[in-house]
C-alpha cells in the first residue's frame, strides 16, 4: 500500500448527505474485470443519457477534474459493503475524502486501501465549503496527516480525526497483514510460550476421529 504522509492537491465539494455506494460506482460498471473504475467514479451524475459529459458537475469542470480530496457530507459512502467504491475514489485519483460522518463499512474499507476517510465538525464542513467557493478557480489545499491537520489556499489551518494506530499504518503504507508481521516476534514467542504452557493442546491430532 503506497504510504500517506501528506497530499497536495485541489479539493471538490459535493455537499450532499448519504451518498451511497451505487452512485460512487454503479454496479454496471463492475460487470468487467478490465473495467475503468476512476472513469466510472459518479457515472450517473457525470454523464448523461449518451455518454457526453454534464458540463454542470463538479468534476467535470476545471480545475476540479484533477481533484485528490473530495469534501462531502453526512453518511459518505452509505448502502452496501462495495469495496469498489474506494477504487473508484482512487483510480479517478482522489486519496482523501473529508465528511462529517461516513457510513462503517465504507470508512474501513478506505483505510485498508490507503484512502484517508478524514473525519471532522460541522463549523469545519461550513468553512471550507466556503474556502471552496472563495477559492474556486484554484482551492488548493494541503493535507498533513501526522497532523491532522488541512491547511487551505486562504492559509487557514482545520482539523480533523482520525485514530492514531490507522493514522500509523497509512503513513507508513501498511496492511492489515504488513501491520500484522510487524508484531511477528512478539507471535512467535507467545506460540512458543503456549507450547509450553498448553502442551497437551499441542498434541491433539490435527483432524479428528474419523475425518482425513
Amino acid at each position: 500500500m503506497r504510504p500517506f504522509v501528506t497530499l497536495a492537491g485541489v479539493m471538490a465539494a459535493m455537499p450532499f448527505s448519504n451518498v451511497n455506494t451505487d452512485a460512487i460506482i454503479p454496479s454496471a460498471w463492475l460487470r468487467s474485470a478490465n473495467a475503468d473504475l476512476g472513469k466510472g467514479l459518479f457515472a450517473a451524475w457525470r454523464y448523461d443519457e449518451a455518454g457526453g459529459e454534464r458540463p454542470d458537475f463538479v468534476l467535470n469542470r476545471p480545475p476540479f477534474r484533477g481533484a485528490r480530496i473530495l469534501l462531502a457530507d453526512d453518511n459518505f459512502g452509505c448502502g452496501s459493503s462495495r469495496e469498489a467504491a474506494v477504487w473508484a475514489l482512487a483510480e479517478f485519483g482522489i486519496r482523501c475524502v473529508l465528511a462529517p460522518s461516513f457510513a462503517d463499512l465504507f470508512y474501513e474499507n478506505a483505510l485498508r486501501n490507503g484512502l484517508l476517510p478524514g473525519l471532522i465538525d460541522r463549523p469545519t464542513f461550513a468553512a471550507l465549503m466556503s474556502t471552496v467557493e472563495a477559492f474556486a478557480e484554484n482551492p488548493a489545499f494541503v493535507v498533513d496527516l501526522a497532523a491532522r491537520t488541512l491547511t487551505g489556499p486562504d492559509g487557514r489551518i482545520h482539523p480533523f480525526r482520525v485514530p492514531a494506530a490507522r493514522a500509523q499504518a497509512l503513513m507508513r503504507g501498511d496492511d492489515e497483514i504488513a501491520a500484522t508481521l510487524r508484531h511477528a516476534d512478539a507471535i512467535e514467542a507467545y506460540e512458543a510460550a503456549a507450547r509450553v504452557r498448553y502442551g497437551w493442546l499441542h498434541r491433539l491430532p490435527a483432524t479428528p476421529p474419523g475425518q482425513s
